[in-house]
């Protein structure tokens, strides 16, 4: 029988690459640091490489490690943030093409790109509802930050857009906090992060004492 090496959890890896670039281009929508609407370039190397291909990865990890969940969602997003790439990157030519058709063009496309994350995203919040704490609210935050992003794209207004860079940065806040919840334990630090499970409790057995049931059988 073929035996395989055990992997090591790829989830904080995951979960700290879309952590750390969320946070990023979050503080460039929310205009925090800078002005609003300067252009987004510089999260471009974070979506290629770190949101996208090290999360890409941490995807196919989790097919390996038989989570299913974990594989879809980091994969997923790896995607997201590659595709982001491509828009915001000169060299693909999509911005720039955008751009040049003038009017409301480039803003709608914006929107449908985000609207169909807006979807996609409340599908794994659906499947997270009976996991933990962390999981739910991380998606349900996430989801508003697309509905936000996709308003203020589609509909033009920029506060609508800050809103959804300050969503985002709660978002980020907790992506990595999960992250750090599997990171930091007993064996290699003095406390553990609290991650509180949602999933359904045992119904209660019959209590047992010296060796018989509740009916004393």
């Amino acid at each position: 029988m073929t035996q395989f090496r055990p992997l090591a959890n790829p989830a904080p890896l995951g979960l700290s690459a879309f952590a750390l670039t969320t946070f990023v281009l979050s503080l460039h929508n929310g205009g925090i640091g800078q002005k609003f609407g300067a252009p987004p370039n510089v999260v471009a190397g974070l979506a290629l490489f770190y949101g996208g291909l090290c999360q890409l990865l941490a995807g196919m990890w989790e097919f390996a490690n038989n989570n299913t969940f974990g594989a879809t969602a980091f994969s997923s997003y790896g995607g997201f943030w590659m595709s982001y790439a491509a828009i915001i990157t000169p060299a693909f030519g999509v911005g720039e093409a955008l751009t040049e058709a003038g009017g409301t063009v480039k803003a709608h496309a914006i929107g449908i790109f985000l609207l169909s994350w807006v979807l996609m995203t409340f599908i794994f919040f659906l499947a997270t509802l009976r996991t933990n704490l962390g999981l739910c609210l991380l998606f349900a935050f996430l989801d508003i930050t697309f509905i936000l992003l996709c308003a203020g794209d589609w509909l033009g207004k920029g506060h609508v857009t800050k809103a959804g860079g300050y969503f985002g940065l709660f978002t980020a806040l907790i992506a990595w906090y999960i992250a750090a919840s599997d990171l930091i334990g007993h064996h290699n630090s003095f406390f553990v992060l609290p991650n509180p499970s949602l999933a359904p409790r045992r119904a209660n057995l019959p209590a047992v004492e010296d060796g018989k049931n509740a009916n004393g059988d």
